[in-house]
């Protein structure tokens, strides 16, 4: 019996469709939009491949964007599941990829075939449309068995595997993330070319890798794309400083090398909060200062040479400024230790040091390690800390020099004193005293206090 056609196209993609229909022109849905349509996931993007060249295509749609030389032209939208516009792209070939991430050139055909062809995965290859000139219902075509790997739940190339995985090194990352995403296998010839092609990896752009990398530790567990990796040998041409993770001792779980710590880790922090996925990618860096620190079967100082690492890797994949800022604090700070002798006091300055809204991803980030460690996720009284903490945060206590009772201008005004480097360490001082009970934040309480402490330092160095 044939399939059903794609669940939940959009009305404007459809419209795509039934305008290219009209003119005489092949068009089919294609790629991951079809496959997860399949496989009832949520669709991200819609593309179309179709037999109308680019100029055609643009014809039919002025608003469209071409500026590439791939036969691609972006449709605008106002569909939620494309904001940035339909991909419709020509039927075409490709040849030779020189430097493993492109074709030097491609031709366009009228054949829907040789376009699924040079698809990168079986389940990517399959397609629902109809040809040119004909008023036949739209169907499914599948040249490659692509829906059969769906039923099994089997990842494959499409053709010669080593061919496919030579022409463009990012297929390599892609297949351990589709494989994660999915939960699907890997099958052998396709694995065994991963390791034979995992050179390849190299070619591919970092920010390309960066995109793949923010969809790995997304994935349901995400250490089943790192292992898949691990295992091919890609990891250490694509993230080196992973990589050096593998072998190196760590005394926490029995069988567990530092790299079985920090797949541990990231899937504990996938079950903490499975919705931070800057907390499931800083479990995955967070030992990552661990192996050039080895000495002596210690790693002291491993948080902030990690902490320094991190950036340094993030900012070479392209992250987003904030999100390294993020993932470098976390990194530097995730040695801690709580004592339930901790005063409020203790408590607050924790808060201080780590930041107001660092600090509940930190607790979070200890108890995904704790997980990694083989312990409860509350080890460490991390319960009572957290609840500590969220009670200095409810009660609104002063943490930050914004929220002193009084600013520079009032030390300056107030006591007579000049502008410059004395005057912030008044107020470091004030914030100090403050953190130390609360209830001396008041203007009169803390001008009385700076008043006392210059009287006391003139009177010191006369």
């Amino acid at each position: 019996m044939e399939r059903p056609a794609p669940a939940d196209v959009p009305a404007e993609v459809q419209r795509i469709l039934e305008t290219l229909w009209s003119n005489g022109h092949a068009a089919y849905l294609v790629g991951g939009g079809v496959r997860d349509s399949l496989l009832g996931r949520a669709v991200t993007d819609w593309d179309v491949a179709t037999g109308a060249l680019p100029e055609q295509t643009m014809s039919l749609f002025p608003g469209g964007q071409y500026t590439n030389r791939f036969g691609t032209v972006t449709v605008p939208t106002t569909a939620p599941s494309d904001p940035m516009g339909v991909e419709v792209t020509t039927f075409r070939r490709d040849h030779r990829y020189a430097d493993h991430r492109r074709p030097d050139s491609v031709t366009f055909t009228d054949s829907l075939e040789e376009d699924l062809a040079r698809r990168d995965f079986t389940v990517n290859a399959i397609a629902w449309g109809r040809p040119a000139g004909q008023s036949t219902e739209p169907h499914w075509v599948d040249p490659t068995d692509g829906l059969a790997d769906l039923e099994t739940g089997v990842l494959r190339a499409v053709g010669d595997a080593k061919v496919r995985f030579d022409e463009d090194g990012l297929r390599l990352l892609r297949a351990a993330r589709l494989a994660a995403q999915l939960g699907f296998d890997i099958e052998a010839t396709t694995l065994t070319a991963m390791a034979a092609t995992s050179h390849t990896a190299r070619w591919v752009s970092s920010e390309r890798v960066g995109g793949e990398l923010r969809k790995m530790v997304a994935a349901d567990p995400p250490s089943r794309a790192f292992a898949i990796l691990a295992e091919t040998g890609v990891l250490e041409h694509a993230l080196p400083e992973l990589a050096a993770q593998r072998g190196v001792p760590q005394d926490k779980i029995t069988g567990h090398d530092l790299w079985g710590h920090s797949m541990a880790t990231v899937d504990g922090a996938s079950i903490v909060e499975p919705s931070n996925k800057t907390l499931c990618l800083t479990a995955l860096l967070h030992d990552i200062g661990k192996p050039p620190t080895f000495a002596d079967g210690h790693f002291i100082g491993h948080d902030e040479e990690g902490a320094k690492m991190a950036e340094a890797l993030l900012t070479r994949l392209a992250y987003p400024r904030h999100e390294v800022a993020r993932v470098s604090a976390l990194i530097a700070n995730h040695m801690f230790s709580y004592e339930p002798r901790w005063s409020g006091a203790a408590v607050r300055r924790f808060i201080r040091r780590v930041g107001r809204d660092f600090v509940d991803d930190l607790i979070n980030l200890r108890r995904a390690d704790n997980i990694g460690s083989g312990l409860p996720p509350e080890a460490g009284h991390l319960d009572e800390l957290a609840s500590r903490v969220k009670a200095e945060l409810d009660a609104r206590s002063p943490l930050s020099l914004r929220e002193l009772a009084v600013d520079g201008d009032d030390l300056i005004n107030g006591l007579g004193l000049k502008p410059g480097p004395a005057v912030g360490e008044l107020l470091e001082r004030l914030l100090g005293s403050v953190i130390a009970d609360p209830a001396r934040n008041t203007r009169e309480r803390l001008l009385a206090e700076a008043r006392a402490w210059t009287t006391r330092a003139e009177a010191a160095a006369e």
